[in-house]
């Protein structure tokens, strides 16, 4: 007859630890896996949630129309307006001057309308509108750059403005995309005025609608004005779709961390096996004694059972604490990258999400050891200090069903099936991989000569000797070690990223809109300032692809129903530039170049990647779109450019009589020589403006740091991320050599009865150790890279530019940390009493 649920509680309380001695291991494994997914549900559902409701704000409008170098013609205009109100306004690059000084800024022009979700908030704690008349709402970097305070006067172009207030928070800021300066806020009539929008020059018009009928669906609009206008190279964007880049990057860093959320999940569960184990054996008399005294194998599971509960419950309410502690922190690291606010956030799905993982996995990998012990009579359990127990297929089955739960829950609440089973299936594929290479390095080690070093010899014999937790070993050291190398690669590859892509050698300037006639005048300026500067003007302009392929079947644009993978210059408009020779650092891969004289059939030149995603070859025909004005050309040739070069990349090159009629600037580089003192590029800045007052000047340098601001945020949130999974992959190192501890005892106790001294105990430890972490170092370099390779190259979409000598250093750490544990594990043993222990066994 079996006990009553009081009963045994009150048993299982008595004999459960106030300090959960024994189940420390469980408790740390399911605390770490719980805060994991807490932090990573609560940050990842704050954020997407965020970017969901505050869509209208974050975007301005219900739907964005953008065209490049002109407005909207009287009959798009009437088309939008039948949707709903709308406001437009401009956006260019442009320089804010005053008698002392120059500084590059982004010019936002907005009319009465702007803002119509949300409100622009001032330094001053003002909410305000659009500004009046010369007003202009100025961002304090540039007032401090030009040296004025609030009321004072600055020139855009050819016009004074006053800097009437300070912008605090500009509402939709993050879907004007990334800064190229500081910003200036002004009223719509200001760019005209200033001679910023004369034919050719680069600049936006961007026109938000705000949906008469709020039910209406945004990408119903979307589809009816194109097809409405397939010529007009509309970029078109959605509330649903409100930062395309903030987006991509939550969706991204969610997978990431969703794999992190796993992985310390399979780490945890390892770590829980182990742990239970130990602490079963710990009580293995307990056990017995209860089944003398009549308790059924039903009352020793529901005790243990309760106990582990217990443990298992105050990890997971731990974890769920320190989830959301800990987020507010996460989203401080995000910040200026996410729209995310830094208070504590609770999230009840996400924190039930993560409570559920942290209970069954306590359940399914605790499940095997204590239905092993259920099922064996009571002198089996008394002998098993030296008899091990056999396995017991039930009891495997219990395992198997619940890892079979954990993976359907991780499946059915994922947004990412595909990844996240691919994930689990690799997991499973590692684990099967680390049981199999346990067996093999038993094996190996039963085979081998005998050493004839002592110590040595018992070193191997311990690995294949009866009951050998070798196999548990295996498995938490080799998982243990790959954390270390996953976080070392991923950050390598990473910090190698930001030095590749954000180079160091660049030029110091670009500068937009110089007129053709004036292009001598440029640079007189220049070389009057600095004799030995380099300098490289191209043709410029903007337009969209509205059919390519063979002249015979061209595929139009707008007939597409979803642009092709890599398709990216179907999107919108896109710089176009004409050229007599091949571009620097650009190489023709098929087809020739043609003549600097060339006069005959317009020709293009492609990007070799562009090409081969929408299947454009030598021969085939490309239609652009030019202000309104259809031009088709022939493809001459394809290229493979640098694109993480510095300098002007164009997708598409055109041959000079294709396109240079149209009105058109030029943009150009400037190079200047090392060591330019700042006073010297303060007085070429301010010469520009003078001479040519509609030019716009990039400061190269603030754009390399602010991308690397942006890099070293995301760096810094992975860190944080991947650390979950080595501290998950320390406590189960720790727990492992733990569990093996209390199973050495014995033989310890054996040795140092025939004579063995405290250091031979040691190096015996360190040697078993030491060649089973050899071993698994090997193993766990290609785990750990292979998970760092997805996180880099399929997550984050980034170049696989891992610092090998990196992650080795960090490796060695790992081995070495491993036989620092397994030395401090043995210090125990060897304050065993013989006489106690042999009682006890």
């Amino acid at each position: 007859m079996s006990l009553p649920l009081g009963t045994a509680w009150a048993i299982a309380r008595r004999d459960l630890n106030a300090r959960f001695r024994g189940l420390r291991l469980l408790l740390v494994c399911i605390f770490l896996g719980t805060a994991a997914l807490a932090a990573i549900g609560t940050l990842t559902t704050a954020i997407s949630r965020e970017l969901a409701s505050s869509g209208q704000e974050l975007l301005g409008g219900d739907l964005e129309v953008e065209v490049w170098q002109r407005g909207l013609t009287p009959a798009e205009t009437q088309a939008l307006s039948a949707f709903g109100t709308v406001s437009s306004g401009y956006r260019m690059q442009a320089m804010a001057s005053t008698p002392e000084a120059a500084a590059p800024v982004e010019l936002k022009a907005v009319d009465a309308r702007w803002p119509m979700f949300g409100r622009l908030t001032l330094a001053d704690g003002r909410s305000v509108g659009a500004p009046t008349g010369r007003d202009a709402w100025i961002a304090q970097s540039a007032l401090e750059r030009l040296g004025i305070a609030v009321g004072d006067s600055f020139t855009v172009g050819t016009v004074s403005l006053r800097a009437a207030g300070v912008i605090a928070n500009e509402p939709d800021r993050l879907s004007e995309g990334f800064q190229l300066g500081p910003t200036i806020i002004v009223a719509d009539g200001v760019p005209a005025a200033a001679g910023l929008t004369a034919p050719g020059a680069l600049y936006q018009t961007k026109h938000r609608i705000a949906f008469a009928d709020t039910a209406r669906d945004p990408e119903t609009v979307e589809e009816a004005l194109t097809k409405q206008f397939p010529t007009a190279g509309f970029d078109i964007r959605t509330r649903d779709r409100a930062s395309p880049g903030a987006d991509r990057f939550v969706r991204q860093m969610s997978d990431f961390l969703t794999l992190v959320g796993l992985a310390a999940l399979v780490i945890a569960g390892i770590g829980i096996a182990g742990g239970v184990s130990s602490y079963l054996d710990q009580r293995r008399a307990g056990i017995a004694t209860l089944k003398v005294l009549g308790a059924t194998s039903a009352d020793i599971v529901r005790i243990y059972a309760m106990q582990i509960g217990a443990a298992a419950l105050v990890g997971s309410l731990a974890g769920l604490a320190a989830g959301v502690l800990v987020t507010p922190l996460l989203a401080r690291a995000l910040q200026g990258l996410l729209p995310v606010t830094s208070g504590f956030i609770i999230a009840p799905g996400a924190l039930l999400l993560a409570a559920s993982y942290g209970l069954l996995v306590a359940f399914a990998f605790a499940a095997a050891p204590l239905l092993r012990a259920r099922t064996f009579p009571a002198m089996a359990l008394m002998r098993s200090g030296i008899v091990p127990l056999a396995r017991d297929r039930r009891a495997l089955s219990a395992t198997a069903a619940g890892i079979a739960a954990i993976c359907a829950l991780a499946l059915l609440t994922t947004d990412q099936p595909l990844l996240s089973g691919g994930f689990l299936l690799g997991a499973g594929g590692a684990l099967a991989l680390l049981a199999g290479l346990g067996w093999a390095i038993q094996r190996l080690a039963r085979w081998l000569p005998r050493p004839r070093n002592p110590l040595l010899r018992s070193a191997i014999a311990n690995i294949h000797r009866p009951g050998a937790p070798t196999g548990s070993l295996v498995t938490a050291l080799g998982f243990g070690l790959a954390a270390f190398v996953l976080l070392a690669a991923v950050q390598s590859a990473i910090d190698g990223n930001i030095a590749s892509r954000v180079p160091n050698e660049a030029p110091d300037y670009f500068v937009l809109d110089v007129p053709q006639a004036k292009e001598p005048r440029f640079f007189e300026v220049i070389q009057a300032e600095f004799p030995k500067a380099g300098i490289r003007t191209v043709p410029t302009m903007r337009g969209a692809v509205i059919a390519y392929g063979r002249k015979d079947a061209m595929v139009r644009v707008a007939d597409l129903e979803e642009i092709p993978e890599g398709a990216w210059a179907l999107r919108g408009e896109r710089g176009l530039t004409y050229a007599d020779t091949l571009p620097q650092g650009n190489r023709v891969v098929a087809g020739q170049w043609w003549s600097p004289l060339h006069s005959g059939e317009p020709l293009v030149s492609v990007d070799a990647r562009f090409a081969e995603a929408v299947g454009l070859k030598v021969g085939d025909y490309l239609t652009i779109g030019i202000l309104g004005v259809e031009r088709t050309a022939r493809v001459a040739n394809l290229r493979e450019i640098d694109w993480e070069s510095m300098g002007f990349n164009f997708a598409l090159v055109f041959s000079r009589n294709a396109i240079a009629d149209a009105p058109h600037n030029l943009s150009a580089t400037i190079d200047l020589p090392d060591g330019a003192d700042t006073a010297a590029r303060g007085r070429l800045l301010r010469a520009l403006v003078k001479e040519m007052p509609s030019s716009s000047v990039i400061e190269v340098g603030g754009i390399l740091v602010e991308a690397r601001k942006l890099l070293e945020q995301v760096s810094l949130a992975t860190l944080a991320a991947a650390a979950v999974t080595v501290l998950a992959g320390l406590a189960v190192l720790m727990g492992a050599i733990a569990a093996a501890r209390s199973a050495r005892t014995y033989d310890t106790v054996m040795l140092r009865v025939l004579g063995a001294s405290r250091r031979q105990v040691l190096l015996l430890q360190l040697a078993e150790y030491g060649l089973l972490a050899g071993v698994l170092a090997l193993v766990a370099l290609g785990l750990g890279g292979g998970l760092a390779w997805v996180v880099i190259t399929q997550l984050f979409e980034f170049d696989w530019l891992p610092d090998w000598g990196e992650v080795l250093g960090v490796l060695g750490l790992g081995v070495a940390l491993v036989l620092g544990f397994a030395l401090a594990g043995s210090l125990p043993l060897l304050r065993a009493k013989p006489a106690r222990a042999l009682r006890e066994l």
